[in-house]
C-alpha cells in the first residue's frame, strides 16, 4: 500500500517539540512518564470526561502514521504501551485500561506523529460515546497522574535524555 501524507509543509510537531524540550501549556517536562531507546510515554494534555490520566505512548523518531513506522521501533513502541498500561492499571485505581491508534484524517488522526492512547477505564465511563466532550486540560491537572505512573513504573525520569528526536 502506498502511504498517503497528511502531514501539512512545515509542520510543527508537538511531540517532536517536546523531546526538544520546546515547552508550551501542552508539553511540560512533568508529562513525561517513561522513556525507552525508541519510544517515549507523556500523560495527555486533553481528556475525556470519565477518563482522567490518559497517556499517550510514542516513537522517538517521527512517523506520521503506522504505515510508515519501522518494525524494530514498533515493537519498542508496544513494548512500552504494555507496560504504561499495566502502570496505569496498578496506580490509578481503575477497572480496566483500553489503548487506541488513529492513522489520517479518516481515522481521526488529528496529530501527524504516530502515537497510541491508553486510558483509564472504569464501567459506564462511556469512553467511545463521549469523543466530542474531550477537554484540554492544565499542567497542573496532568502532574498528580504523571507522579503516580512515574511511582509506578518506578524509574526516575532524567528528562535531559530525550534530546532531539531520533530519525
Amino acid at each position: 500500500m502506498a502511504t498517503r501524507s497528511h502531514e501539512p509543509q512545515q509542520y510543527v510537531c508537538p511531540f517532536c517539540q517536546l523531546q526538544r524540550g520546546n515547552f508550551d501549556e501542552w508539553n511540560r517536562p512533568s508529562d513525561i512518564v517513561a522513556v525507552s531507546e525508541h519510544a517515549y510515554a507523556r500523560v495527555a494534555p486533553k481528556w475525556w470526561p470519565n477518563n482522567p490520566g490518559a497517556v499517550l505512548v510514542m516513537p522517538r523518531m517521527h512517523v506520521e502514521n503506522i504505515y510508515a513506522l519501522p518494525s524494530d521501533i514498533g515493537h519498542d513502541l508496544w513494548d512500552l504501551t504494555q507496560r504504561i498500561a499495566t502502570g496505569v492499571r496498578a496506580s490509578y485505581d481503575c477497572e480496566g485500561t483500553s489503548i487506541r491508534q488513529h492513522n489520517e484524517p479518516a481515522g481521526d488522526q488529528d496529530v501527524w506523529h504516530v502515537h497510541v492512547h491508553v486510558f483509564p477505564r472504569f464501567v459506564g465511563d462511556e469512553l467511545y460515546l463521549r469523543h466530542r466532550e474531550s477537554e484540554w486540560v492544565t499542567p497542573d491537572e496532568r502532574a498528580h497522574f504523571g507522579q503516580l505512573l512515574r511511582r509506578e513504573l518506578g524509574e526516575p525520569i532524567d528528562f535531559g535524555e530525550l534530546g532531539t528526536p531520533l530519525g
